[in-house]
């Protein structure tokens, strides 16, 4: 009998192990993906770069200074963000059924841009060559002002009317 309840007494002790939950100590931590998007850019353009009246056989220049002949854009964005500034300069200016062209060139001094912490366009934040992509970053109010002049080259039988080019001024955040 006793070998009958030794048996039972054993089955019922491995049932016990077998059925008993086992005690492990267990940890875990949390942590969040985060990322913080930046408004997005905004580049308007605010005045075109006027020549006004040439004269066949004498160059016109128009410079980064003159107000209200410079070509000028308003760049908005995140405050004190890193960006790159990129133009794409025509070679010539063409009358709109393009008979005709008048060359045009840009010095590497030709263009300016102010982040609030200089004096505007007549005392800017930074001069800066129009011919090679530049980084500069954005005022501490998410603003900056980027003028640009020129000089048009026009020939002694340049045909008269009116000349055109677009200038396009290409921003984008670096990401850093």
């Amino acid at each position: 009998m006793c070998k009958g309840l030794s048996i039972a007494l054993l089955c019922a002790a491995l049932w016990g192990l077998w059925v008993a939950p086992t005690a492990q100590a267990q940890e875990h931590g949390t942590i969040q993906a985060l990322a913080t998007v930046v408004s997005s850019l905004n580049v308007l353009g605010v005045n075109n770069l006027n020549f006004g009246t040439v004269t066949p056989g004498l160059n016109k220049t128009v410079t980064r200074t003159t107000v209200g002949l410079a070509g000028e854009w308003e760049i908005t964005g995140t405050a004190t963000a890193e960006i790159t500034l990129d133009f794409t300069l025509p070679n010539n200016l063409i009358l709109p059924d393009s008979s005709a062209s008048m060359l045009i060139q840009f010095g590497n001094t030709d263009a300016a841009y102010d982040d609030g912490s200089g004096g505007g366009q007549l005392a800017p934040s930074a001069v800066i060559n129009p011919n090679g992509p530049i980084t500069a970053n954005l005022g501490t109010g998410g603003q900056m002002n980027v003028w640009i002049g020129g000089t048009v080259r026009p020939t002694i039988s340049q045909t008269g009317g009116n000349y055109a080019a677009d200038i396009i001024l290409t921003v984008a955040y670096t990401g850093s």
